[in-house]
């Protein structure tokens, strides 16, 4: 290993010449969308293995377990991080660059979050047309004559779904819906027999890294006696709050309508 850091590290030496005089590597994959969005590119030098959005930069291992040894030979100037529990604290002191931290929970703190980055960036202009034109797209979101109840599965094993702190609660706020579980986490441990209680009007379960393959939840015999409307969506798009947020909550409120049926 300390071997394939010295090669890198003369490598990049060598290709510090070309490089831009500003290094950024983003630890956290959902803000990549927002910072091509903004004009940044060549500029990110450093990005997390499942980011693809950035050919050119150094794969630096995964956002819960970056390879550090290797961010610090891409001597960043800016380090874009996660939640707390992803990248803590104590982790940020080992870096002179200065570190952003990405963790929006709602739709109005990832356009926060986009002003921010542009004032970080010098993209002032860039980040208010963005925030400007995400805030507009929302205005396709239909009102409802109801608020459907949405469960937002997590993982189906162990079971958990979407608490009040996650993005997924916001988006379905926003899209008309409520969900029903009221713990102030993001993600919470659930039985069936809970879920079948609060009697859902949608189960909305994600397909992606945190949930690999799950059987379908009108397959699973704890379910026989869900009613719920079953949707399967994509975990980048719903649960990675970013760009995407905003075309998950037309979706939904879409979703909202089509099976919507009025009581006589």
């Amino acid at each position: 290993m300390k071997k394939v850091i010295l090669f890198l590290s003369i490598v990049l030496w060598l290709w510090a010449g070309e490089a831009h005089a500003l290094r950024i590597v983003v630890l956290y994959p959902g803000v990549s969308p927002i910072l091509k969005a903004l004009g940044i590119e060549k500029e990110v030098v450093g990005t997390t293995r499942h980011d693809h959005l950035f050919p050119q930069a150094i794969k630096v291992g995964s956002h819960l377990r970056p390879n550090l040894e290797l961010v610090k030979v891409l001597r960043p100037d800016i380090l874009i991080v996660g939640s707390r529990r992803a990248f803590p604290d104590e982790l940020t002191k080992r870096f002179k660059a200065k570190v952003y931290r990405y963790d929006p929970h709602t739709l109005k703190e990832i356009l926060k979050s986009i002003k921010e980055l542009g004032s970080l960036l010098g993209k002032e202009k860039e980040a208010q047309k963005l925030v400007a034109k995400l805030s507009t797209k929302l205005k396709k979101v239909k009102s409802l004559p109801y608020k459907p109840k949405v469960i937002y599965e997590v993982t189906s094993l162990p079971l958990k779904v979407a608490g009040q702190k996650s993005v997924v609660t916001d988006i379905i706020r926003a899209a008309g819906g409520i969900n029903p579980v009221k713990a102030r986490r993001k993600h919470v441990l659930i039985s069936p027999e809970k879920i079948l209680a609060l009697s859902p009007d949608f189960y909305l379960y994600q397909e992606g890294p945190m949930n690999r393959n799950p059987t379908p939840p009108e397959k699973r015999p704890y379910f026989k006696g869900l009613s719920a409307v079953v949707i399967k969506v994509p975990e980048f798009e719903f649960a990675r709050p970013g760009l995407s947020s905003f075309e998950a909550t037309i979706k939904l409120n879409r979703l909202f309508w089509k099976y919507y049926r009025p009581t006589k």
